[in-house]
């Protein structure tokens, strides 16, 4: 049974320097955390924790100007019970201060997590290895659907994870594939309680390598995606692929870049641009703003932080996971900048462990 949480209300203290846009929020522990973003500090506050019985926060979303955040509870990416016995993700609501509003209860392992706004509604995956599903949530009417895909056992022979609407469809990553040349995404349809799934492109379809500078430029490659994960659409303030779709496949170390005219194309003619990594990462976000705040969620630290300070116009920024995609390892994580062109990554700011971002522009001019 799907059910709404009891709302719970908590009030953070007020902390100096705190985002206009993102209210009270407090330090973390220690001293402030601060990195520098061309010539200027940037400012680390937790915006909202975890408890006992919502962990391991991951996906975030922005909808009406709250924020939305899904917790994992441990739960197994095939839906496998956690260590507490916990079946359910919780998928929170947060006022733009840090107060907890409302909260919902998804069966599974809640891994993708999206807004769309034209419809007032967020869409979210559920155990992207297997036994995969859809929710839909409607928080101004507190209505929460569920849907079942139109195949039981999908193409690519994985599960569902992130979600992105671009030009009018929603394209959703087909996740931990084992189908060998199997659909890397999927354009999603919603009819009664299913969710009807068409391929948009392979795991082994062509892509011109994007990286400048190298003997590769401009290379057809055939691809190979074994992990299918985040997915974005990059915003028109980016200095390059403004405006297509993006699709990151963490443990292949790989960016696929997708124009607006690949959703006509035939699934196995598609013109992808590639972007190779020099190391994995979990999610991207853009600087939209020089002014707003970044949100990351850290699972390790069972912590929502907020980052605050000047910002490049267009900058992109990236989760960064030294370590192999969900495997163990002593190689921290952080938060680093990526060079569009050459796709040099810099370390920003390495007291994070961050998994999903979110970046929300400030009214500040």
């Amino acid at each position: 049974m799907i059910s709404r949480l009891p709302i719970a209300r908590f009030r953070l203290v007020m902390a100096a320097g705190a985002l206009a846009c993102a209210g009270a929020l407090v330090p973390p522990t220690g001293a402030e955390a601060q990195a520098s973003s061309p010539g200027t500090a940037l400012h680390v506050n937790v915006f909202a924790r975890g408890t006992a019985t919502m962990t391991r926060p991951d996906d975030i979303t922005t909808l009406g100007g709250n924020i939305f955040a899904a917790y994992q509870n441990g739960i197994g990416p095939k839906g496998q019970a956690g260590p507490t016995g916990a079946t359910d993700s919780v998928i929170v609501e947060y006022s733009p201060s840090g107060d907890q509003l409302a909260s919902w209860r998804v069966v599974g392992h809640c891994d993708g997590l999206t807004a769309d706004p034209p419809n007032n509604r967020l869409v979210a995956t559920t155990n992207e290895d297997g036994n995969s599903s859809l929710y839909v949530i409607h928080p101004s009417t507190d209505q929460l659907a569920h849907y079942t895909y139109d195949i039981s056992v999908l193409p690519h022979g994985g599960g569902t994870d992130a979600i992105s609407f671009y030009q009018g469809h929603m394209l959703i990553s087909a996740s931990a594939p084992t189908a060998g040349a199997g659909p890397a995404v999927y354009k999603v349809s919603l009819f009664g309680s299913i969710a009807y799934v068409t391929p948009l492109f392979g795991d082994e379809s062509l892509a011109s390598v994007a990286n400048t500078g190298t003997a590769a430029s401009g290379k057809l490659v055939r691809l190979h995606l074994t992990d299918p994960d985040s997915n974005e659409v990059v915003p028109l303030a980016s200095p390059r692929f403004a405006g297509d779709f993006v699709l990151d496949s963490q443990g292949d170390q790989e960016q696929v870049y997708v124009q607006r005219t690949d959703l006509h194309r035939p699934f196995w003619n598609p013109s992808l641009s590639v972007l190779r990594l020099p190391v994995s990462i979990n999610d991207t976000a853009w600087a939209t703003s020089t002014h707003g705040t970044l949100y990351a969620t850290d699972n390790k630290a069972n912590t929502i932080y907020a980052v605050s300070g000047r910002w490049r116009l267009g900058e992109a920024l990236v989760a960064v996971t030294p370590a192999a995609a969900n495997v163990p390892s002593s190689a921290p994580g952080y938060l680093g900048t990526l060079n569009m062109f050459t796709a040099a990554i810099t370390p920003l700011i390495t007291s994070l462990q961050p998994g999903g971002l979110l970046f929300v522009p400030s009214a500040r001019p």
